[in-house]
C-alpha cells in the first residue's frame, strides 16, 4: 500500500484523504482554508452568489448589473 506525504510539511496523509484529491495533511489544509475569504450576497430578483474578490462585489447590487 503506497504512503502519501503532505506537499507542504511531508507528514503522512491517509489514503482515503488522498483518494479524495487532497495533497496536504489536515493541519496544512486548515491553514490554507483560513486564508480564503468569501462573501455571499443576494442578487436583484435572482439567487445568492458567492464572491471571493472584493472588486467583484462592488456595485453588484444595482438593478443594472455590475457598476464600477
Amino acid at each position: 500500500m503506497p504512503k502519501f506525504q503532505c506537499i507542504k510539511c511531508g507528514t503522512h496523509i491517509p489514503t482515503s484523504r488522498h483518494v479524495l484529491g487532497y495533497k496536504t495533511c489536515m493541519t496544512c489544509g486548515e491553514e490554507d482554508a483560513k486564508k480564503v475569504k468569501h462573501c455571499i450576497a443576494p442578487m436583484h430578483k435572482s439567487n445568492y452568489m458567492v464572491f471571493t474578490r472584493l472588486e467583484d462585489l462592488k456595485g453588484i447590487n444595482n438593478k443594472g448589473g455590475n457598476v464600477k
